[in-house]
């Protein structure tokens, strides 16, 4: 459930944007009626209003998660908020400016967010933010958890650069779906790979 609750404003971009998509005409009709003072220019055309109420939806999904995590007195990741403000900022952009270039830059920003942080936390203040999150459940040498860190950096760093050559070599719905699809599937990918690195540590350890 929470991976689901993770993915939701991911899932419904996706959703809006194959929706608006499969009638642009009337999408762009809509967005011009009900968001047209958001826009510069006060009108939306039929090959942008897709990207664009997508991009209004996943705004309003990340507010709506902070607000029910705040509400049920859960904790709200400080990387949730830094995805809020991303999103509110570069999705702003693009709805004002007509421009899906700024709401693309938004994941491979983050990524590189997440990257800096496990780095930073390791080169300058001697904290493994990994270990940190879940070292209570996993019992690993340091060499270890630097290795599993120094992992995390290298793959939130790759998914920038993912992010943005899918963005730039081919069409925004190309791009939509690698954003959901394969952003998934590479984490899977990335998941299971290091669970079999720390399944070799872990048997180790209990010998």
């Amino acid at each position: 459930m929470k991976i689901l609750f993770d993915f939701l404003p991911i899932l419904l971009f996706f959703a809006a944007f194959k929706l608006a998509g499969s009638r642009p005409d009337d999408a762009a009709t809509f967005a011009s009626e009900h968001f047209g003072f958001l826009v510069s220019g006060g009108t939306v055309g039929a090959g942008e209003a897709p990207v664009l109420l997508a991009t209004l939806v996943v705004i309003v999904a990340t507010f709506a998660q902070i607000g029910w995590l705040i509400a049920h007195g859960r904790k709200v990741d400080t990387m949730l908020w830094v995805s809020l403000g991303l999103v509110t900022v570069l999705g702003g952009a693009t709805v004002w400016f007509h421009n899906e270039t700024f709401i693309k830059w938004k994941p491979s920003v983050l990524y590189w967010v997440m990257g800096t942080a496990f780095w930073l936390s390791q080169a300058l203040f001697r904290k493994n933010l990994l270990q940190t999150m879940i070292g209570e459940q996993l019992q690993l040498p340091p060499a270890v958890w630097r290795n599993l860190n120094l992992m995390w950096i290298g793959f939130f760093a790759f998914m920038g650069l993912a992010n943005l050559y899918v963005a730039y070599s081919f069409p925004t719905d190309i791009w939509v779906n690698f954003k959901l699809f394969g952003g998934i599937g590479l984490m899977l990918l990335f998941t299971l790979a290091q669970g079999l690195y720390l399944s070799r540590h872990m048997k180790t350890g209990d010998e």
